[in-house]
């Protein structure tokens, strides 16, 4: 990819071609363009050889790299990873390498961080994303304790005498759409089955008036309410969806609403001191807008949701 500040881009090797086709020297043209010669010679050159093709940019990479570690030490490298969890600076000196070198060893083989290995096997983890907004959305829910009037540990400490325990708990129900993760989330006294299935006919309504008009499937962990619940079964067939299971004991299935959950925590709950429960649950809705519309993803190249949903305004027609 060109850098912002580059005198070519495709499309000034593309105009720089046509003026040299046209019949004018080269050296008339690169000095117009603001290049050198020799630049100029090469792009009508690669034009010649390669056609369309050639006026775009190639990989920096090398043919070959003799200097590279051999395959087997690179196999020792990322076995020692899998199977006893180590880390480069205790995978060097076990096999007599710098540790950034191990480092690149595993960054190249997927194996740079921890959370990419499934930790009782050693296997990586197999990364997915649906095709389109809609066809699978991860429903769970998360226990957060509540907090008392004045405040909590946050704001008296642990020593100090609050009412700290007996105070319950808030359940957050979030549904996150796989393809775009789009997020919603309320707060709710319990899990029963009856405001499970509520939630999620509200939101269906919430991803349908972000343009998501069609929910296909629906996957939840092993809970009774949504295994045996007649009321969710009843919200999945009045959507047209179809209910899925993870596995029992694989968090990693539903890892994309488990992961927001702890965006939630880290972002919303736990960000600063809240005086009152109430005023935790009053800055909810603040941090989804945010999370929505403002908040940069890494999985989505670092642009918000919104913008991987169908119709949204400005995105999609």
């Amino acid at each position: 990819m060109s850098h912002r500040n580059a005198r070519l881009t495709v499309f000034g090797r593309r105009l720089l071609v046509e003026r040299v086709r046209s019949g004018r020297p080269v050296a008339h043209v690169a000095a117009e363009m603001g290049v050198s010669r020799i630049t100029a010679h090469k792009w009508v050159r690669r034009w010649r050889t390669e056609g369309e093709a050639g006026l775009h940019d190639r990989s920096s990479r090398p043919r070959t790299t003799p200097h590279r570690t051999a395959a087997r030490t690179e196999s020792q490298v990322c076995r020692l990873r899998q199977d006893r969890k180590l880390g480069p600076a205790r995978i060097g000196p076990i096999l007599g390498l710098p540790t950034s070198t191990v480092h690149r060893i595993l960054a190249r083989h997927g194996l740079n961080r921890l959370a990419f290995i499934d930790r009782p096997t050693g296997q990586i983890i197999r990364r997915y994303e649906r095709q389109h907004p809609g066809e699978l959305v991860h429903v769970d829910v998360k226990k957060l304790g509540r907090i008392p009037d004045g405040g909590g540990h946050k704001v008296h400490g642990r020593a100090a005498d609050r009412p700290i325990r007996g105070m319950g708990f808030d359940y957050l129900h979030s549904a996150v759409d796989d393809h775009s993760r789009l997020a919603y989330t309320e707060i709710h006294p319990d899990e029963k089955v009856a405001t499970c299935a509520d939630f999620l006919t509200r939101a269906a309504t919430f991803f349908h008036a972000h343009g998501i008009t069609r929910i296909e499937r629906v996957l939840t962990d092993n809970a009774w309410s949504y295994r045996k619940g007649l009321a969710w079964k009843q919200a999945l067939a009045d959507l047209g969806a179809t209910g899925k299971l993870t596995r029992a004991y694989r968090p990693q299935t539903n890892g994309k609403v488990e992961r927001f959950h702890r965006t939630l925590a880290e972002e919303w709950a736990y960000i600063r001191p809240y005086t009152s429960n109430d005023e935790r649950t009053a800055a909810l809705p603040d941090f989804l807008h945010t999370y929505n519309h403002h908040r940069c993803h890494t999985a989505l190249n670092g642009q918000p949701p919104i913008t991987r949903v169908n119709n949204a305004p400005g995105q999609y027609t």
